[in-house]
């Protein structure tokens, strides 16, 4: 049984929503409250705090695609539940859940555009469905999506929003780390630029794969980055774990990353440094 499905393939600019309801909105740092207005025209980020609210494939698409235009690929990669798992219900009636609730077919997206004038490829997590977790068809998709920057020579971005690997598939989500670390040293060895953009959170398989292994790795202000989450680690250690342990801050500052990026100078920043390696090649 195949692991996912193919469908007819399309090409659309998506309109879903996958932001708070409410004309007020409270930040959870602080406690303050923001109109809901200032805050989706500061990117879902707090202007006092620089608190960034989780956003999804949605948003930045149209934040790093010009003019919010791009193709999509891969959504003709369906999921199904070939090892028909079961826990509290079924995965084939959690991902008709989670379809439904999201209006995604799946936890990635990936898009095809122009940022600035450059073209690139861009695959984007999302947490709202099933914790962004990276099962069979995430792992395909962004397949699609080294392939694709490979064979036309477009530099990738992918950003990653994610709890880790999906239980509900077994091995067959575990397979997808060296599935996709493989495709990466190709793309590496046919020399197109390659992008991480790490946000909250990037945790399990995904960190332990692609998203630690960009030519530039970066992080939005505040993002849980880890592998095994803080309280499991405690636990195996005994003792309690530094301040900030696991945030983009502490890896920054450990050399795990290269730069903290807030959102709202994202898409500048990423030109500026696919520019610069454009040059360099």
């Amino acid at each position: 049984m195949s692991w996912f499905k193919r469908k007819d393939e399309n090409i659309q600019t998506d309109t879903r929503k996958e932001m708070p309801e409410g004309v007020w909105v409270k930040v959870p740092t602080t406690g303050e409250t923001i109109h809901k207005r200032e805050l989706e025209d500061n990117l879902w980020v707090d202007p006092l705090s620089g608190y960034h609210f989780r956003v999804g494939s949605e948003k930045y698409f149209e934040i790093l695609f010009d003019e919010g235009k791009f193709k999509e690929l891969g959504q003709e990669i369906q999921p199904t539940d070939p090892l028909e798992f079961e826990d509290r219900k079924k995965y084939k009636d959690r991902l008709e859940q989670y379809q439904d609730k999201t209006g995604l077919s799946d936890a990635a997206r990936v898009g095809v555009g122009k940022m600035n004038g450059l073209d690139i490829v861009v695959g984007c997590m999302d947490f709202s469905f099933i914790g962004g977790s990276m099962g069979s068809v995430v792992g395909e998709r962004l397949g699609i999506a080294i392939d694709h920057a490979r064979e036309k020579k477009f530099p990738l971005i992918i950003i990653s929003q994610t709890g880790g690997a999906r239980m509900m598939e077994s091995v067959l989500s575990l397979m997808q780390m060296a599935k996709t670390s493989a495709k990466l040293a190709q793309l590496d060895e046919a020399g197109v630029p390659y992008i991480s953009y790490m946000t909250d959170p990037t945790t399990g398989g995904v960190t332990a794969s692609y998203a630690m292994l960009g030519d530039f790795n970066l992080a939005e202000p505040g993002a849980l980055i880890g592998f095994a989450g803080p309280r499991v680690i405690r636990q195996t250690i005994g003792r309690d774990l530094p301040d900030g342990f696991q945030t983009a801050e502490y890896l920054l500052e450990h050399g795990f990353l290269d730069f903290i990026v807030p959102r709202t100078k994202m898409k500048s920043k990423l030109t500026k440094l696919l520019k610069l390696t454009l040059q360099k090649n």
